[in-house]
């Protein structure tokens, strides 16, 4: 479908979200960003009813992902993705542990869902790049109300600026997110997880006969940078522990992340969307 005028354009090229999904350093900061989704009982529900991410976790992190990038780098096909991700959720619905009805695309659920991104992002980045100016909050705080537009959320349902934004933010930690049963899983060190199965069959069968030496390390890996990256307040309103033993080796793990990563060449730098995004913005300069 080709973009109308009416449709929200995605961010710009050279934003700050244009730099920041496309990176490698995003795989790191979404596990984080999910986890607080899924701490509003609703959202929680409705992942642990309708959701495979369970019995498909490496296909539902993967088509995840290129929706993320499509917001970003889709041009004009983003609005088609957003318009694609409500009729997919439009008929989620049920109760919640708390016994209250939800819909998937009840205002304050997309929202919060949409929202999440912000705070995680801008505290993640604190690590694994660095700590953002205060123009460059605000830039990327403006570039995700537009991913929000590009999702189909009315501006009345957003706060429309950060000075908004971080009272309904400590609203929702104090009255909302709580240690869903998506939380503990997504958290767990000792979860069942299938061996994922990228690339050709040769490099698949391998993955899955290693995979029993290899999944308890990665599970626990795959806690610590979701607790870790997690802003400590939520962390706090969810209930999940944190050392600081812990926040030292995050610290040691993100300066090694931080000069690695900025001189790998683009091929191996940023995703393939990303790359490609890149490199059309290069020639229509």
């Amino acid at each position: 479908m080709t973009r109308t005028a009416a449709d929200p354009a995605p961010p710009p090229p050279g934003g700050v979200l244009w730099t920041l999904v496309g990176d490698i350093r995003g795989l790191l900061m979404l596990p984080a960003a999910l986890t607080l989704q899924v701490a509003h009982p609703a959202v929680g529900a409705g992942v642990d009813e309708h959701s495979v991410f369970r019995t498909d976790p490496w296909g539902r992190g993967e088509r995840s992902l290129r929706s993320l990038q499509l917001w970003v780098y889709g041009g004009d096909t983003a609005a088609d993705e957003g318009r694609r991700l409500r009729e997919l959720h439009r008929g989620i619905h049920g109760i919640d542990a708390h016994g209250r009805r939800y819909r998937a695309l009840d205002h304050d659920c997309y929202a919060w869902v949409h929202a999440t991104g912000f705070p995680v992002y801008r505290h993640a980045l604190r690590y694994l790049v660095r700590p953002l100016t205060d123009a460059q909050e605000r830039q990327l705080y403006a570039e995700w109300l537009q991913v929000g537009r590009v999702l189909g959320i009315q501006d009345r349902d957003m706060p429309l600026s950060v000075e908004e934004f971080w009272p309904y933010y400590r609203k929702m930690l104090a009255d909302e997110v709580e240690k869903t049963v998506v939380v503990r899983e997504l958290t767990a060190a000792d979860r069942p997880l299938p061996p994922p199965h990228f690339g050709p069959p040769p490099v698949s069968l391998l993955l899955k006969a290693v995979w029993p030496v290899l999944l308890p390390p990665f599970a626990r890996f795959r806690r610590f940078i979701t607790v870790g990256l997690l802003p400590p307040d939520a962390r706090d309103a969810i209930g999940l522990e944190w050392t600081d033993a812990q926040e030292r080796a995050l610290c040691r793990f993100a300066r090694v992340v931080r000069v690695v990563v900025p001189v790998l060449p683009e091929r191996l730098r940023y995703l393939p969307m990303a790359r490609e995004a890149r490199r059309a913005a290069r020639l229509n300069r």
